[in-house]
């Protein structure tokens, strides 16, 4: 085998995953490999999740804001927009952000090779590229960086030009007028939200009795109440139990027995591990059901020198954990200290949006804690009322005996760039880690970060004896 095709760390994916180990371990001195399956790096999270999806919203967000201005109204200019003008507007920057992310690899020495890999043995990998060509290379450690892609359950027709998942729902052609969304998790959510806030007709059908049932209740209330003021039909404790399709449309029955019809359907329930294709059994490597793999607090699969990160290994399926998971797994194998990330922030991008981090109120009084809540209405604050967001909520949680915070829950614009602010506080110790911070400190004006200090406040008046 030429020494050239040997890696000290050969990573299968340019993910965010991937991307994190890669870059660490090349700084570090390492020859590193990466294997992509897709013609750019970046991953599902830049061609088919993240980016395109957040791209799609902020542009809504716009058409949105423009239609309700009362300076375009009285112009006339507020006019309509379809889908695919939209979804090209946003598609924009996916080329800016694969050409930037290439130039991470290039500069850092990172070979990538374009193909398909999967295992010879457990240290050698075969790629395949596109003109049926195979290569061999080989590694000391390789890292599974895979990521994830829809589910697609057997008996639903995805060939159907009217039925769509999360991935092929960047590719529609058309704008419909009613569209059915399956699975209310957070890609549901956020597709829901994006699509009403084009005056589409949505039906979110959730199979639970609570829309995202992690979340604090409050803010689950909130983004019930919103969702539905936008125009959704939330139908809660509902399993589908069949798809008929038309060239009219689509009509999905329930076992409850309502029929939702629709011009199409978003099929928004769950995601499977890329692990099928890889050839684990060479290996004595096994997924689970949804193509997931086990790893151990180092990010170790069974076989001691094969890493998993990012999706593939399920929960919390955020690129901002994967892309540290990547780094916690290239200290590991450089023998470095590392951590274990268990403490990434939510941020889930609904109109509006959501973020939090720490205990919700559940798990406090569940676990007996004594606490307390300070809240900030956004309508509250001068930021909010300049900007034209009104509707949100920051909500601190703390202990009432020493005031430290132990939750931090935000809906509203600009929610998960405001978390960061509590993230960075509850990190501290001792009595940096208190509501004394916000209450004690000095905020721009008008900001929506100053809505810690309202929060903080009003969560003192409640526990300051009379």
């Amino acid at each position: 085998m030429p020494k050239k095709n040997h890696y000290d760390v050969l990573v299968i994916g340019a993910g965010p995953g991937g991307e994190g180990t890669a870059m660490a371990a090349a700084k570090a001195g390492k020859k590193v490999g990466v294997i992509e399956n897709r013609a750019g790096v970046g991953g599902a999270c830049v061609h088919k999740g993240t980016i395109p999806s957040k791209s799609l919203r902020h542009v809504v967000k716009q058409v949105i804001r423009h239609k309700i201005n009362p300076l375009f109204r009285a112009t006339g200019d507020a006019h309509s927009f379809s889908y695919p003008k939209i979804l090209a507007e946003a598609s924009r920057v996916i080329p800016r952000y694969v050409d930037l992310h290439t130039d991470f690899y290039t500069r850092n020495r990172a070979t990538i090779h374009i193909g398909e890999a999967s295992f010879v043995d457990a240290n050698t990998l075969s790629v395949k590229f596109s003109d049926g060509a195979k290569e061999r290379l080989t590694a000391d450690t390789i890292v599974i960086a895979t990521g994830s892609r829809p589910y697609r359950p057997a008996d639903i027709d995805f060939n159907h030009a009217r039925i769509y998942d999360s991935d092929t729902i960047l590719d529609m052609k058309h704008t419909p007028r009613s569209l059915i969304i399956y699975g209310a998790g957070v890609i549901g959510c956020e597709y829901a939200s994006i699509f009403s806030g084009l005056g589409i007709k949505v039906d979110l059908i959730n199979s639970r009795e609570h829309l995202l049932t992690f979340l604090d209740d409050e803010i689950c209330d909130a983004l019930s109440y919103h969702l539905r003021d936008m125009g959704v039909t939330v139908r809660h404790g509902e399993e589908y139990d069949s798809v008929e399709t038309s060239d009219r449309g689509v009509t999905l029955k329930l076992k409850s027995g309502k029929r939702i019809h629709g011009d199409a359907l978003l099929w928004s329930n769950g995601r499977t591990g890329n692990t099928d294709s890889l050839a684990l059994e060479k290996i004595g490597l096994k997924a689970d059901g949804r193509g997931q793999l086990k790893v151990n607090d180092l990010y170790q699969t069974d076989i001691e020198h094969i890493y998993a990160v990012g999706d593939v290994i399920g929960w919390p399926s955020l690129a901002s954990a994967s892309y540290d998971q990547g780094r916690s797994a290239a200290s590991n194998i450089l023998g470095q200290e590392s951590r274990y990330v268990s403490d990434a922030p939510t941020g889930i991008y609904t109109l509006p949006e959501i973020s939090s981090i720490g205990k919700t109120e559940n798990e406090l009084t569940a676990a007996r804690i004594p606490y307390e809540v300070g809240r900030a209405f956004f309508k509250n604050t001068a930021r909010a009322q300049i900007s034209g967001e009104k509707v949100g909520v920051l909500k601190i949680l703390f202990n009432v005996d020493t005031l430290e915070i132990l939750g931090i829950h935000c809906f509203g614009a600009e929610a998960s760039e405001i978390i960061h602010i509590g993230q960075a506080i509850m990190s501290q110790k001792g009595e940096a880690n208190t509501l004394a911070y916000f209450v004690n400190t000095t905020f721009n004006y008008p900001t929506m970060a100053e809505a810690y200090r309202t929060a903080a406040l009003d969560g003192l008046n409640r526990v300051q004896k009379v």
